[in-house]
């Protein structure tokens, strides 16, 4: 009679990158459906059909496969910022791209940003630096923005940029866990709106006089 152990399905072998990608993508869906403290390496094994030994070789220890699983999606994060902030030179626009990377996030199936900003745990330094992270440097990439555009001072641009980054994460969490009655298109377009009128209500060098004040 076949052990357990033998009648689990392996996946097939990977090049090592792959593996890891691959065991990353597994652990996400563990941890953020049980949390850190209640998922198992016995488990992330099990559901990436791979041995322990195999896990253990890429991953010494949960804390390091959680650590490594976190700084990816924290890294997604800020790379999704900069790439809102790049898509377009029209402020209005860009300022809508930005909120409308935090709703894609919160509402993203994989439930990502529970790792990031509802992990059970955030008294670990490393984790908690980590966490920060995202905020300090998605702020950065929008206070850069700014001061280009208006000309305030570093300290300036940058209480706007948190306030913003805050605005955008908090906000579309809150429309997620909430169950809001309002769509996805609806939150973002009050909330850009909100958004703009404030920060476009900023002096703009760039601007002609023609459209200063314009949406």
């Amino acid at each position: 009679m076949s052990s357990a152990a033998d009648a689990r399905p392996r996946t097939s072998r990977l090049p090592r990158t792959a593996r890891r990608a691959q065991l990353l993508e597994v652990a996400r869906g563990v941890f953020v459906e049980q949390g850190y403290h209640a998922a198992s390496m016995d488990e992330i094994a099990e559901r990436a059909g791979v041995s322990k030994p195999v896990l253990y070789q890429h991953f010494p220890g949960k804390l390091d496969l959680y650590l490594a699983l976190l700084a990816t999606s924290c890294d997604e994060i800020i790379e999704g910022v900069r790439t809102a902030l790049a898509s377009t030179t029209d402020n209005p626009r860009r300022v809508q791209a930005t909120i409308e990377l935090w709703y894609d996030y919160v509402a993203d199936q994989g439930q990502s940003f529970r790792l990031v900003f509802e992990s059970d745990l955030t008294n670990d330094p490393e984790v908690r630096e980590l966490v920060d992270r995202v905020i300090s440097e998605s702020a950065s990439a929008i206070a850069e923005v700014i001061r280009e555009d208006t000309g305030l001072s570093d300290a300036a641009a940058q209480l706007l940029a948190v306030s913003l980054v805050g605005m955008g994460h908090v906000g579309a969490r809150n429309w997620l866990s909430a169950q809001s009655t309002l769509t996805r298109d609806e939150a973002v377009s009050l909330v850009s709106s909100l958004a703009w009128r404030g920060i476009g209500g900023f002096p703009n060098p760039h601007r002609t006089p023609s459209t200063e004040g314009e949406e």
